[in-house]
């Protein structure tokens, strides 16, 4: 298999150099002063076991990539530009016959729910893959990622739901390529669980770290509250805490990269190189959406998706809202 990565920031960066160390074919897919750095100098990756610059072929666009019949393609963008990229690379023609929706598996390496429902509408051959992997990335052409010994936890399934001999030989690389990747049968049932734990990410972004007793965590507990109230109303399943710390066990711990001051999650980082946009629509905005489906109130990512919003549309810098300030938002 031949792994085309669409979107080789933070997450997709990471696991397409772990990929391709590990001796398999890769290419980056990226935009702007990132692409050329790719293709310049190749992709430099920093990990607790060291920094690696690693010459991963890499192109711009859906035209740069002549695609091939044992292609794998692997969306890593924000949920914001999902169907846009969609869009453009569903009709590019695969050598021997057929067009990339008609022949080629897509794996949506994403947080949020909505990718794989967008990607069905255009892939007939749509995977889930519920990514947790601390990565950053830090300036164009390079990316921390501070996961050890395992560089982070993949699970992946097809969608709606099965697994299958495709997804069988995806996990196999990746856990040759220091993941680990479970096949589940239930993918989406851990994305909505991830969903849980993302509805922090916006918080993050305008107030800064949530630590143990602050008034930022009890905010964050409330936005999970509201999403398992919204799930539970909605019927919609996710896993336990209990059975995602289980799996996990001590397979991947945090650990500090030399020279790399890790930031924030996905969000803040959004903020910190001022994108003008944020993903808050498709993960506390989920939450808003079945809410209001359902009949259950969510004041708390009501409030942080709109501030996070403004935040990304102001080009504000991430952290610099007290969270007495955001709680009053809330309370009003």
């Amino acid at each position: 298999m031949r792994y085309i990565i669409i979107g080789a920031g933070a997450v997709g960066g990471t696991i397409g150099g772990r990929l391709f160390a590990s001796g398999h074919d890769v290419v980056l897919v990226a935009r702007g002063g990132h692409y050329e750095a790719l293709r310049d100098g190749g992709l430099r990756l920093a990990t607790p076991g060291g920094a690696f610059t690693l010459p991963i072929p890499a192109a711009d666009r859906p035209e740069a990539v002549e695609l091939r019949p044992d292609d794998v393609l692997v969306l890593a963008v924000k949920t914001q530009d999902s169907s846009a990229l969609l869009d453009a690379w569903a009709g590019r023609p695969v050598t021997g016959g057929g067009t990339a929706a008609e022949t080629l598996p897509l794996v949506c390496a994403q947080n949020a729910v909505e990718n794989e429902r967008l990607a069905l509408r255009r892939f007939r051959r749509v995977y889930g893959m519920c990514v947790w992997l601390p990565a950053t990335h830090l300036e164009p052409g390079r990316i921390a990622a501070s996961g050890t010994p395992m560089t982070g936890i993949l699970h992946l399934g097809r969608y709606p739901s099965g697994t299958g001999r495709t997804v069988e030989e995806i996990s196999a690389d990746l856990e040759k390529s220091a993941f680990l990747a479970p096949v589940v049968a239930d993918v989406m049932r851990w994305k909505y669980a991830k969903l849980l734990a993302n509805l922090g990410n916006a918080l993050e972004a305008i107030c800064g770290p949530i630590q143990e007793g602050s008034e930022a965590l009890g905010l964050h507990r409330r936005a999970m509250a509201e999403g398992e109230a919204v799930l539970d109303a909605a019927g919609i399943a996710y896993t336990s805490q209990e059975e995602q710390t289980r799996v996990r066990g001590d397979l991947i711990r945090l650990v500090p990269v030399d020279g790399v001051e890790r930031g924030g999650g996905s969000s803040w980082q959004s903020l910190a190189r001022s994108t003008g946009s944020i993903e808050s629509d498709h993960l506390n905005g989920e939450i808003v959406l079945l809410g209001r489906l359902h009949g259950v109130a969510t004041p708390v990512n009501e409030t942080l998706q709109r501030v996070a919003n403004a935040f990304a549309r102001e080009r504000r810098a991430p952290g610099s809202m007290p969270v007495s300030d955001l709680l009053d938002l809330v309370g009003s």
